[in-house]
């Protein structure tokens, strides 16, 4: 992915509205990682600095292209009023008359529920887990199961025997013949017969 990162990178790199970029988690950038959950490498990022979202499409060129060119640049917010909707608009108006400290509040407060409806989430996960790997083995079980009852019942009644000679006894088809072009041929014939 790093290679098609990089000309990503270097396409947007004149840009004024879309930064793309990459920071290094086990170096300087680790701080900012850990800021936004990252815990995985590598991992895309994509919105407004403050609300980043995971990008979960391809990981190729052509994806990532078209991801950039239809999701990124300006979005709605306090800089880009024209792109928002009236819903928006409100929001943003309400939150500009609040000073900085009880936005910082509120946010903390916000950030507490998520992390709350994250953890409680994580446990029910947590906890079907156990379940699901017994449902894997038993479907890997029951998989193995019938492959090898597929298996014994071919070699048994000489199935990849009964497909060769099948194949044996069928009428031998010229690759490049063209069956319009052989049609045409008998037609011509036919008249020729006629005259």
């Amino acid at each position: 992915m790093k290679p098609d990162w990089d000309k990503l990178m270097a396409s947007y790199a004149g840009s004024k509205t879309t930064l793309i970029g990459d920071v290094d988690c086990t170096a300087g950038g680790k701080s900012l990682c850990e800021k936004h959950g990252v815990s995985g490498y590598p991992t895309v990022k994509w919105g407004e600095p403050g609300d980043l979202k995971d990008y979960e499409g391809g990981r190729d060129m052509k994806s990532l292209e078209k991801f950039a060119s239809e999701k990124l640049g300006p979005t709605c917010g306090p800089d880009n009023l024209d792109l928002c909707d009236e819903a928006d608009k409100k929001f943003i108006a309400k939150f500009k008359k609040w000073d900085i400290d009880e936005l910082e509040l509120s946010i903390e407060e916000k950030d507490e529920k998520i992390k709350k409806i994250e953890t409680a989430a994580q446990k029910v996960v947590e906890a079907l887990n156990p379940q699901l790997d017994v449902l894997s083995a038993k479907i890997d079980k029951e998989n193995k199961k019938k492959d090898a009852s597929i298996e014994k019942l071919k070699k048994e009644i000489g199935y990849g025997h009964m497909k060769a000679v099948r194949a044996s006894k069928a009428p031998k088809v010229d690759p490049d013949a063209d069956p319009d072009l052989d049609l045409e041929e008998e037609k011509k014939e036919e008249k020729k017969e006629e005259l």
